[in-house]
Formats: C-alpha cells, structure tokens, sequence
C-alpha cells in the first residue's frame, strides 16, 4: 500500500521570530527562502503580517520574489481567523493562508455555528478576493481540550465550512506520541473523503515534537509544520531534517529534497548564525542529531560505519573501550603502519594504558604502541 504524500510547511521564518526575540531581516528572510527553493520545500510560513507593516512589506517582497523567480516553493502568511486580519494577508498577494482560532472552554458547549462565526466570516473574506486559495485554519490547544468537543468542532470545519487543511497543534507541547495518534487517528477518520487535509504542529518543551510529528503522520495527518533545528516558541517545534528524513525512510513521498544534504547543512548552518549572532547562544551544537560531528564520533567499534550524519571522516576516541576492529579502523584512517599480526597486541596495550592514564590516547601514543608491538611480531 503507497503511504500518502506529505506537504512540508517551513516554519523556520515565522517561529523563527518567536525565539528569544529573533527579528529575520528582509535580506535574510529572501536568503531563507532561497534556501527552501533550492531544497523544494512546499511552504514557506513567512511572518505575521498583521503585527506590523514592516511584516506586510516582508511577505509582499517574498511572495513576489517567488512569483517572478518561478520557486516551487509557496510563500504562505499567518494571522488571526477574524476578517480584519484577512483582509491584511489578502493585501501581500499570497494565495496561502494560515489563520488561527482559540476557543475558550466556558465556549464549547454552544452552537458551533457561533462559535466559529468569525471564522467563518474570514473565509468568506479570502475566499471572495482570492479564488482558489488554500487556507489552513489552526484550532485549540489538542493537548488540552475536550476530545468530544474537539471531534465536534473538526467535523464542523471539515463538512460545513470545507477548510482546506485543519492544522492539529500540540500548543503546549504537553502531548506523548501515544497521546498524539489517538488525538488524531479519529479525526483523520472524520476527514476521509473529503478534500481537508490534516497539519500536525507540534511544539517540544518535553523534547517530544519530532516524535509526536511522525506519529501524527502515522495517525493520518498528511501536512507537517517543522523549522530548521526546530527554532520556535519556547523549546520550538518538530526538527525540520530529521522529521523529514524519518517519514521518508518509513516510506511516505515527499517532494523536498533530502538527498542535498550540503544545501541543507548550509542552511542550517545559516539559522545558527543569525541565532548565535542576535541571542549569543548557538544551537546548531555537536550533539545535534544528523547535523552534529557527535553522529559520527565512535569509541567502542560495534556501531561504527552506520548511522545518520553529514558525510565526513569519522572521528574516532581511542580508550580502554575500544576492540580491535576500532584500532584496526583508526590506525588505517591516521595512515599509521602496523603489522597485521600485532593488532591484538596493539589493542591491549592501548587498553591498558588508557586504564592507566584514565584518558584517551592521542595519535603519537598510538602510533608508538604500534610500532613497538609490531617489531615484537
């Protein structure tokens, strides 16, 4: 059975700017959007222009950048589900729109046509002035309301008011995978059959986002809203990379392009800069999955020559942990000359010194054991 294709929404510009404050210049957000066009990200979640004119100006130049450049990358704008703010995402020309909804729960037990009058009155906006668009609303907090209520109001959405993606967000970040699927499994249900896809919007402050992605994909959602090194509100959200790469190697179609690894690398390597540069921590760090040099640090050699990673040279730590396929691996990749015979001898000595020194052996240490137990031989 083909899983199903799923949309990539690149949300690193407009989560990007609730990271401790970060503010993408418009010459940044063009590069950032290169970066997606050239990587064929589907959407490119680009600001909120209802906060201030200078984000209208921003989503104009790139909506307008992607038109004229042809990008197979879509510029979508984000703002409230209330017709004021329509007509605001209406004015950059976008034909994306991403509206979001809070329903206090003193709310939930009126008519839903009152409940969602406004937002109804926002489609009816964008609707009437752009034909064909494609709107994703937000709802709720899933983590934190009512099951019932949260059915009611999908079924709503889906059949009365024939949204085109109905984004799930765990806003609080509360949620485990387990909770995820069976928050999402019954609404994809309810959604089957017609044309209203499903966005998972996952947020990590227990360091559980990229996990819960896949499991709302898992669950039948078929949009995933990621940024780059999960930059974002708080502890951010889904890791744009490695979320991706994980639907993929399970099987689902995507369409960006993993393969590019260097491109990608760049820009991640770019969106640690501005971090670094405007909040003074980084967090692009050695021990980031995939894009970190600890992916491909070994010492002990059970594992070594697998994994994820960036292609480059393995680094190896030579300690009383380590076997002889890892000093064998090691002295090869150093150039070191031994005699084969000697490599057991060559392990132990290192073993025990290492024991010893209660450290790691450098590259001279090593390679006056080997020689010493290679003239033995």
């Amino acid at each position: 059975m083909n899983k199903a294709k799923i949309c990539i929404i690149d949300e690193t510009l407009r989560e990007g700017m609730q990271h401790r404050g970060i503010v993408f210049s418009p010459d940044q957000a063009q590069t950032v959007l290169e970066f997606q066009a050239t990587l064929v990200m589907d959407i490119c979640q680009a600001g909120y222009p209802p906060a201030h004119v200078s984000e209208q100006t921003k989503l104009k130049q790139l909506v307008h950048l992607a038109q004229n450049r042809g990008f197979p990358t879509r510029v979508a704008a984000m703002g409230r589900a209330c017709p004021e703010d329509a007509g605001i995402l209406v004015q950059t020309g976008t034909m994306d729109f991403h509206l979001h909804a809070h329903v206090r729960q003193n709310d939930w037990n009126k008519d839903l046509s009152r409940i969602f009058e406004t937002v109804a009155a926002s489609l009816e906006e964008i609707r009437n002035n752009c034909p064909g668009a494609c709107i994703s609303l937000a709802i709720l907090d899933i983590g934190r309301t009512d099951p019932g209520f949260l059915s009611r109001a999908a079924t709503y959405l889906i059949k009365e008011l024939s949204i085109d993606i109905l984004s799930l967000p765990d806003t609080s970040g509360i949620m485990g995978p387990n909770q995820i699927y069976d928050t999402i499994l019954p609404i994809s249900r309810l959604a089957h059959g017609s044309d209203t896809r499903l966005s998972i919007h996952c947020h990590n402050d227990l360091g559980m986002a990229s996990a819960n992605t896949v499991m709302g994909v898992v669950a039948g959602a078929t949009v995933v809203e990621a940024s780059v090194l999960g930059l974002g509100e708080r502890n951010g959200l889904a890791d744009l990379y490695t979320t991706a790469k994980m639907l993929k190697d399970q099987g689902y179609a995507l369409g960006i392009n993993l393969e590019d690894v260097e491109t990608f690398k760049a820009y991640y390597q770019y969106i640690d800069t501005i971090c670094k540069d405007q909040t003074g921590q980084s967090l692009l760090t050695y021990n980031t999955p995939f894009f970190g040099a600890g992916v491909k640090t070994h010492v002990a050699g059970t594992h070594s020559g697998g994994g994820y990673g960036i292609r480059r040279e393995q680094q190896f730590f030579i300690n009383v942990l380590c076997g002889k396929k890892l000093v064998n691996q090691y002295l090869d990749q150093k150039g070191i000359t031994y005699a084969p015979k000697a490599i057991n001898a060559i392990t132990q000595v290192i073993k025990n010194n290492s024991a010893r020194l209660n450290r790691s052996l450098g590259k001279d240490e090593i390679q006056a054991i080997a020689d010493a137990c290679s003239k033995q031989q």
